[in-house]
């Protein structure tokens, strides 16, 4: 082979691994929309919630049913509100459905976990979660302990 088409060769490889480098990277930052926007909206409000942020995702059961699509402060409750997108397919979850903040590990990132509860009535597209249990901040806990000593 001559030298020119050793290096369209690298160039082509080169070219083929920062594509895949790239949808590493956005697959792994939780970046990429390939789930789509199609579902509905269901929010909750938090005392505290941590590190969770944008895109973060939202499970039942240890599935992923969702993301978090945004994030805000509301000044007449004081609390934060978060807006979570539930995909279409899991449109059935009961009015006393439970939303717990959660950390993936020690140190990881953090989700909305769901815990479905026991009513008949389904939660609607725009409907408020009302269970919610916020996050727990390693640094409040370590507070509380050392102030009990």
């Amino acid at each position: 082979m001559n030298s020119r088409a050793i290096e369209i060769l690298v160039g082509l490889f080169m070219a083929l691994f920062l594509v895949a480098m790239t949808f590493l990277v956005l697959k792994a930052s939780n970046l990429t929309g390939i789930s789509g926007n199609s579902g509905y909206q269901l929010h909750g409000y938090f005392e505290n919630i941590g590190g969770l942020r944008s895109r973060a995702p939202v499970t039942a059961g240890g599935v992923r049913v969702g993301q978090v699509s945004r994030i805000e402060y509301d000044a007449e409750t004081f609390q934060a509100k978060v807006t979570l997108s539930i995909d279409e397919q899991y449109s059935n979850f009961p009015e006393d459905t439970a939303a717990s903040i959660y950390t993936a590990g020690l140190l990881g990132e953090q989700y909305i976990g769901l815990e479905p509860g026991a009513e008949e009535e389904i939660l609607n597209p725009g409907d408020e979660i009302s269970l919610t249990q916020s996050a727990l901040v390693l640094e409040r806990l370590i507070g509380q302990v050392l102030l009990n000593r």
